[in-house]
């Protein structure tokens, strides 16, 4: 059995640096790179992209709201139709500058706030699609498992790739419990470990009460901004290899 480790790198902006994306970049097998809306600039994506080639690492684009301020976790009211070329516009810059780097992009995973309402609202979801398949048909959708965006990717007939998080937990509703809420986030890297152990093995995202939702887990993401960030990847990745579970990317440009 395999399974893809990700991670949100790139999210610093200018002279700000946010996580620690070379350490990570040694332990996931898909790092999806800030475009430069919600965090990222040329030239912190042209470093990532180069060193995950370096280290055999697939990349993708992580689109959001643009909103350096509030790291793009604020919900901004656009439209369905701003939001596509939104996604568009940044979907492009990462092709751009993964192939300055040397790398390619295979998929995109939207972040924050604009992910989580393309996981709940199917006109955004739609949106969101329209918007890769538009730039590029080849490309994957990294999407939240049992989301709404996940359906629309697998309507309109793109590789899904289904996603659970090992630092954030879900509700009965399927949908990830908001930030703030209490037992939103998993900081402690050992109990995030078993976390997603389970939910690999039992094949389903378990919810805070322990209901069980039957689903396929192609994906597991760290979120790379956090103060735990490093050693969470490196707990759920030891527990999922000494269970026999090989952590390799679901889509590798150079194979």
């Amino acid at each position: 059995m395999t399974v893809d480790l990700n991670c949100d790198l790139g999210e610093g902006f200018g002279a700000y640096s946010i996580g620690d994306d070379e350490t990570m970049l040694n332990i996931v097998s898909s790092a999806n790179v800030a475009c430069g809306f919600h965090a990222g600039d040329p030239e912190i994506m042209a470093r990532v992209f180069a060193l995950a080639k370096e280290k055999g690492v697939s990349v993708g684009a992580h689109p959001g709201f643009p909103d350096l301020w509030g790291f793009g976790r604020r919900r901004i009211p656009f439209s369905a139709g701003e939001i596509e070329r939104l996604i568009a516009y940044q979907v492009g810059a990462a092709q751009a500058l993964a192939v300055y780097a040397g790398h390619r992009i295979t998929y995109v995973k939207v972040h924050g706030a604009l992910g989580n309402l393309a996981a709940a609202d199917p006109g955004i979801a739609t949106a969101v699609v329209r918007a890769v398949k538009s730039v590029d048909p080849s490309l994957a959708l990294l999407a939240i498992a049992l989301s709404w965006l996940a359906e629309a990717g697998t309507s309109a007939g793109m590789k899904v790739v289904h996603e659970i998080f090992a630092d954030r937990a879900f509700g009965d509703d399927r949908q990830l419990v908001p930030r703030g809420q209490p037992g939103a986030m998993i900081e402690d890297a050992e109990e995030a470990a078993a976390h997603v152990l389970a939910m690999v093995e039992a094949g389903a995202v378990i919810s805070v009460t322990g209901k069980l939702h039957p689903s396929p887990i192609d994906s597991i993401c760290v979120h790379g901004d956090g103060a735990h960030a490093v050693a969470v990847a490196r707990s759920v990745r030891t527990r999922l290899e000494d269970k026999g579970i090989a952590i390799s990317p679901f889509s590798a440009p150079w194979a």
